[in-house]
């Protein structure tokens, strides 16, 4: 790539994107295409902020910077590892996450739709909320920047990943706001009943998780396959979300690709698709009482029911004593 002392950050960035492409590797974790990822990892080695790549385009690499980003892009090319897992973070917008491979890299059109507070389609105040599904956290993070008066709860089947949430939440100080719990979708929940429920849940189906890209390998399969028709999660989440939901409470769910798949397993849903970066088919958002008039709610259904004259977002009272 050139001898250290004579390299710009531009013409190394050019050098590694061209390596990125004759090395074939796959995008999609917070960056889209060579380029953008050779920008990444470089602006993270060189502890620049992303809106700086043009005032030091000029800059001269240091034979130690050369050296360090040499070996992540050697890293990045024969381990097949996504950018993120090797920098150790990863960006929504303005706000940055630990990333590693005990959750997903944070990514989700949800987070492009948080910034404009769910309007139109959230008409009430937000006092209670729910990240089902968290992963590292990071939608949870974003809910509680979005909706400052509300109460979080972030839940998820994993463990590992409730670990590297907990470090996230610690990261924006919103221990006091945000409650991280295990649970399989909403089988720990008990009554607690929210306004809003937002869910990145596991979409890929059985046939693309035997082909995926070796970068998406890398994050934990559970967090990934949503069985045969990539549904089996979002069939769940359909059935019993309305028994969590307050009066006017809102669903918001990612599909990925699977738009037309859950349009013909629930053409009775009134779906609406708010439009994204990647337009209009990979969010879907409902109102409760639209779950309920459809009787998506399943008979067998054994969720607990809000007591009447509860409060919204109820149990809370041991949230004052969290540090």
């Amino acid at each position: 790539m050139g001898a250290p002392a004579s390299i710009t950050v531009a013409a190394f960035i050019r050098s590694a994107a061209r390596r990125f492409v004759r090395a074939r590797l796959h995008f999609g974790h917070g960056t889209h295409n060579a380029r953008d990822d050779a920008v990444y990892l470089v602006l993270h080695a060189l502890h620049l902020h992303h809106d700086a790549l043009h005032a030091n385009r000029n800059r001269r690499l240091s034979a130690a910077e050369h050296r360090k980003l040499n070996a992540m892009l050697t890293r990045r090319i024969r381990e097949r590892v996504p950018a993120a897992y090797i920098t150790g973070e990863a960006w929504l917008g303005e706000y940055r996450f630990y990333s590693d491979s005990r959750a997903i890299v944070p990514r989700s059109f949800i987070a492009e739709l948080l910034r404009e507070g769910l309007r139109p389609w959230l008409r009430h105040p937000v006092r209670a909320a729910l990240d089902l599904c968290t992963g590292s956290g990071c939608l949870a993070v974003l809910l509680a920047k979005a909706f400052p008066d509300a109460l979080i709860d972030a839940s998820d089947l994993s463990s590992d990943a409730l670990a590297l949430a907990r470090k996230n939440v610690a990261r924006y100080s919103l221990k006091r706001r945000i409650h991280l719990l295990r649970s399989d979708l909403f089988s720990a929940l008990g009554a607690r009943c929210y306004d809003l429920i937002v869910s990145n849940p596991p979409y890929v189906k059985a046939a693309s998780m035997r082909t995926l890209p070796s970068e998406y390998r890398h994050e934990p399969r559970m967090a990934l396959a949503g069985g045969r028709d990539g549904l089996d999660f979002v069939r769940r989440i359909l059935a019993e979300a309305a028994g969590h939901l307050a009066p006017e409470g809102l669903l918001v769910c990612e599909i990925g690709h699977n738009r037309r798949a859950v349009e013909r397993a629930f053409p009775r849903l009134p779906f609406v698709w708010p439009e994204t970066s990647v337009g209009p088919n990979h969010v879907f958002v409902l109102e409760r009482g639209q779950l309920l008039a459809t009787k998506v709610v399943s008979s067998s259904s054994k969720i607990a029911r809000l007591p009447r004259g509860a409060r919204v977002g109820a149990p809370r009272v041991r949230r004052t004593s969290r540090a």
